[in-house]
């Protein structure tokens, strides 16, 4: 592919894409609390795991912003990052126009409508500030270990930086999403406190195995574009 003018490589675009849409689609789907029944008991969660419906989705996130980091640095991550945020709203305000334009007579449900995709304020609030405090955590920490081991050891700053920045992540989003947004806006219902440490082992677990299983995926994904880049570093064929 030729580069010379700037133009973005497939790579770049690819793993943005995986961002992008991992994210919107966690936006959309926080709202909806999931429960498994586990074969053994678990201290605190018991024999059900319960998590939001945007772990898997918003596990992604990190994978991609994981190897965009590895592959075009620190800043370009932020960028990504921090644009990402912006466009959630973006995606808010067309979700919440919908919801309040007219609907037709023959359209579905308004109401349907509504409840599936008009997350409320409590999930709005939790995500969109756990999505800021610990994306860009993962990007910082990612890019401060590989600054103190070189490029050796993408599976330690893969797992160091995606493990703690989803501890982050899901602490916050569901200490707002289920207790301090309800209590202090008055919008939802305030979950009891075992509740609330339940959903969070439970979506932390499943983080934590993502990050464990998707290391390999890092790295094929930064063997994979390395392999196709000149002296340069950039990608040189799609």
């Amino acid at each position: 592919m030729d580069n010379r003018h700037g133009a973005p490589t497939i790579p770049q675009v690819a793993l943005i894409g995986l961002f992008v849409a991992s994210l919107v689609t966690a936006q959309l789907t926080a709202s909806k609390v999931l429960a498994f029944e586990l074969p053994v008991s678990l201290p605190i969660t018991g024999a059900e795991l319960m998590l939001p419906g945007a772990a898997l989705a918003y596990a992604l996130t990190f994978l991609a912003s994981d190897c965009y980091t590895e592959l075009y640095g620190k800043r370009a991550a932020q960028i990504v990052v921090n644009v990402a945020f912006a466009l959630n709203f973006v995606v808010l305000a067309l979700v919440w126009s919908t919801i309040a334009a007219p609907a037709a007579e023959a359209s579905v449900d308004p109401d349907a409508f509504s409840t599936a995709l008009g997350a409320s304020t409590n999930v709005v609030l939790g995500s969109l500030l756990a999505y800021l405090v610990s994306q860009n955590w993962d990007v910082w920490l990612f890019h401060w270990i590989r600054d103190r081991t070189g490029t050796e050891k993408l599976w330690l700053r893969n797992l160091v930086s995606t493990g703690t920045s989803q501890a982050i992540d899901t602490v916050i989003f569901v200490s707002i999403a289920f207790a301090i947004a309800p209590a202090v806006l008055d919008v939802g219902v305030v979950l009891p406190l075992e509740a609330i440490l339940a959903l969070i082992i439970g979506q932390y677990l499943l983080k934590l195995a993502i990050a464990v299983l998707d290391t390999p995926v890092v790295y094929a994904i930064v063997a994979f574009v390395r392999a196709r880049t000149d002296d340069g570093g950039r990608p040189t064929k799609a």
